[in-house]
């Protein structure tokens, strides 16, 4: 492996260089670290899991129970609660890097990557570098970039405005309105943690949505599904599934949040659209705390917002929990494997390789259950290519010294 001494010097390296240092990243180095392969971890921030650090809210919690979100080859601690908060999954993401010795370069923003069919090489650009590998892991995954929607008048908006990923606790808007644009899971718990706080969270519901609750009888819902689907097919279990959240949750339609014709399950696979899972806002919104509003915005003006119905009310802040996207149509050049919206074509579970060395990770809509299948995947995959490789070179070691190998 050369070194890096001046800027856009070439950096080769033997094993695969990864981009993004968030838990898909760790895990696909982890699993090529196991098997005895080096990796290059490269993160544009100062940290792994920059996103779970720097840019989510202080009292989010793993959505699902810890069996289901943890990365090969490594457990949680025994000790950690059912759904681990905020700060214990990053603690469990650090010692994950620690214990495999996993050693990104951070402040290492790539600008682009391009496949050099003459050398049948990758070509990864940063500010410092150019690094050069036979493989490539995209691994900056389905949530790299904050979406913020152009809505009319918003510039003019005199009150704070904020994206989810700046938001960190309703302590900022304390006793303030507050329209919260989104209802997916984010706008529900900002919504929830926000009346903690005594605001008064008005939430936008531009489309239909599946509300679930996180758990049914005790158990989880997901880990129920995941159980049905052993033995059912999935519009079946989507079908008793939402039996049960009825009966648990009444009928959402009436608080203003309308189903989505397709099912839970099949929604998600179709178009990566996660249901809600409830830690408490749906009370809330059944007692009046949080306010659904069913219209669109249609203008947000110097105090407040004008909705489709023509109805104006006045707010001081605004929270924008309008999600997330994939930044990978800006950087890798070259390549047609990714769509417009830079996510693989084909579909989970034939969406983590392409050609020329090129490897997804991240972008499975399954979370880290799908990281995880994708990960042991392609680690299988790059060792064999390692080990085929340095076959083929003791091979040719052993002909130039004029060995006689008899089997």
């Amino acid at each position: 492996m050369g070194s890096c001494e001046k800027e856009q010097m070439l950096m080769n390296f033997d094993g695969p260089i990864i981009v993004g240092a968030g838990p898909s990243g760790i895990a696909v180095a982890a699993c090529l670290k196991a098997n005895g392969i080096p990796s290059l971890v490269l993160e544009r921030s100062d940290c792994i899991a920059s996103l779970w650090q720097h840019k989510t809210y202080d009292r989010l919690k793993l959505h699902l129970p810890k069996q289901f979100c943890e990365l090969p080859l490594f457990g949680y601690p025994k000790n950690f609660p059912k759904y681990p908060t905020k700060k214990q999954f990053i603690s469990y993401m650090e010692a994950y890097a620690s214990h495999f010795e996993i050693r990104p370069k951070f402040n290492q923003s790539v600008a682009i990557a391009e496949y050099d069919f003459s050398k049948s090489v990758w070509k990864v650009y940063t500010q410092d570098c150019v690094y050069v590998s036979k493989w490539i892991v995209v691994a900056t995954g389905e949530n790299a970039e904050a979406v913020v929607p152009e809505i009319q008048g918003i510039e003019t908006f005199e009150g704070v405005v904020r994206h989810t990923s700046e938001y960190k606790s309703g302590g900022e808007f304390r006793n303030k309105r507050v329209l919260v644009v989104g209802c997916g899971n984010s706008g529900m718990e900002v919504s929830l943690d926000l009346c903690r706080y005594n605001a008064s969270p008005f939430m936008v519901v531009r489309n239909s949505v599946h509300v679930l609750p996180r758990e049914m009888f005790g158990l989880s819902t997901f880990g129920i599904a995941m159980t049905l689907l052993n033995w059912l097919p999935l519009r079946a279990v989507d079908k008793l599934i939402l039996m049960l959240a009825n009966l648990t949750l009444g009928n959402t339609d009436k608080l203003g949040l309308r189903r989505p014709k397709t099912g839970p399950l099949e929604l998600k696979n179709a178009t990566g659209k996660t249901p809600v899972l409830d830690t408490g806002a749906l009370s809330l919104i059944k007692s009046g705390n949080i306010k659904v509003v069913e219209q669109g915005v249609r203008e947000i003006t110097k105090n407040g917002a004008k909705f489709m119905d023509g109805q104006e009310i006045v707010f001081d802040s605004i929270v924008l929990a309008t999600g997330y996207k994939s930044n990978v149509p800006y950087w890798l050049k070259g390549s047609d494997f990714f769509t417009e919206e830079g996510m693989p074509k084909n579909p989970f579970p034939n969406g983590w390789k392409g050609n020329n060395g090129l490897y997804t990770v991240g972008f499975t809509r399954r979370g880290l259950l799908g990281t995880t299948s994708d990960a042991l995947k392609i680690a299988r995959d790059i060792t064999d290519q390692w080990q085929s490789t340095t076959a083929c070179t003791l091979c040719t070691s052993l002909g130039q010294n004029n060995v006689l190998i008899l089997e």
